[in-house]
């Protein structure tokens, strides 16, 4: 399956109007992974996903799914199972009927019904509510009904429109995982998957594509957007909380460094052109004490406690962001507001962005 391609957009540009919401926007998707389009709102996300089932007619640019292009099919015509953020199930309609609904419509005879429904059921875990109503089940569960009646089709393409941000902390984590474990037992079936959530899309993906303003930013594997995030507003995005920015100077071993109020900063590498360097360190690469090659010295400002985790904020200058670090709450033990704090990073754990 590797390299088959389930998805293409080449060029995808959609507008309200004088209203730009797309911006020839390419994408491949190959067959049986698991891509994910994450972004804030309003960055495109979800009306890329209603170009590939067919309910947005781009302005500009071809769609095209296993090998053909659908640009003009109707969304009825493209074998394609879509769950939405709000289940959108008939309210006066059994689970059981809900999951037959698009078998009926397809005109499916009765005992090819009821196997079908009792297979995607199954895979829902499911079964034994088959006779109850969508008012009788908790959020999670009408979930898994969704999810059900848009595999009992049998699509080899289902998209994802935020299908767990109505849900509670605890359930989304736990349907995360069951939507994982759905992938891994049909491995033939391409996922397409959009939220706001970098965990979420982090924990799922085989593929991250991070969206703004209506175009691409950056694709890659789940850690290559996590830990290396090309631009500035990709490293935000990702919760790189420590971006700083300084003047390159010269150093006598001809390692890259930038000057960063007071401190020197050595980093793994540096733009060829430009006096200005924008960097980022995430909170989880500092270290308390002078112990790496990086080391700098503020005043705690503050002190986050956060159960296993503590995080602590240090001002370095008046004119400089606070850096933050996330430690584990044992060595966070005497810190106080208001006291001098050393910390210190390795080059390797700065990111270079783009300005």
């Amino acid at each position: 399956m590797a390299g088959e391609q389930a998805i293409r957009l080449d060029e995808v540009s959609v507008a309200y109007g004088a209203q730009g919401v797309l911006d020839r926007v390419s994408l491949t998707v190959d067959r049986g992974s698991f891509v994910t389009l994450l972004g804030p709102s309003g960055c495109g996300k979800t009306t890329t996903l209603r170009v590939i089932a067919g309910f947005v007619r781009p302005s500009a640019g071809s769609i095209h799914l296993r090998g053909e292009e659908v640009t003009d099919l109707p969304p009825n015509r493209r074998l394609i199972g879509m769950v939405y953020q709000h289940y959108a199930l008939f309210p006066h309609m059994t689970v059981f009927e809900n999951v037959a609904f698009g078998l009926r419509v397809r005109r499916l005879p009765g005992d090819a019904v009821r196997r079908r429904v009792g297979e995607v059921l199954d895979l829902v875990k499911l079964v034994g509510w088959e006779r109850a109503l969508p008012r009788q089940l908790s959020g999670g569960m009408q979930q898994r009904v969704a999810v059900a009646r848009a595999l009992a089709i049998a699509p080899d393409i289902l998209l994802f429109d935020e299908p767990l941000s109505a849900l509670d902390a605890k359930l989304r984590v736990e349907l995360r995982d069951e939507l994982r474990a759905l992938h891994r037992r049909l491995p033939e079936t391409t996922m397409v998957y959009v939220t706001h959530d970098q965990e979420e899309a982090l924990a799922l993906s085989d593929t991250v594509v991070v969206m703004n303003r209506g175009a691409v930013i950056q694709l890659g594997t789940a850690r290559d957007v996590y830990e290396r995030p090309r631009t500035r507003f990709c490293a935000e995005f990702m919760n790189m909380r420590n971006i700083l920015e300084g003047e390159r100077v010269p150093g006598a071993d001809g390692a890259p460094r930038v000057r960063v109020g007071a401190w020197h900063v050595v980093l793994p590498h540096a733009p060829d052109t430009g006096d200005r360097i924008v960097f980022g360190v995430r909170p989880d690469r500092l270290r308390i004490g002078p112990a790496g090659a990086n080391r700098l010295r503020g005043e705690v400002r503050d002190v986050v406690y956060r159960g296993s985790a503590a995080t602590v904020r240090v001002r370095l200058a008046e004119d400089l962001p606070e850096l933050e670090l996330d430690l584990p709450s044992g060595a966070i033990n005497g810190t106080r507001v208001g006291a001098a704090f050393d910390c210190s990073f390795d080059p390797a754990d700065c990111v270079v962005l783009e300005r």
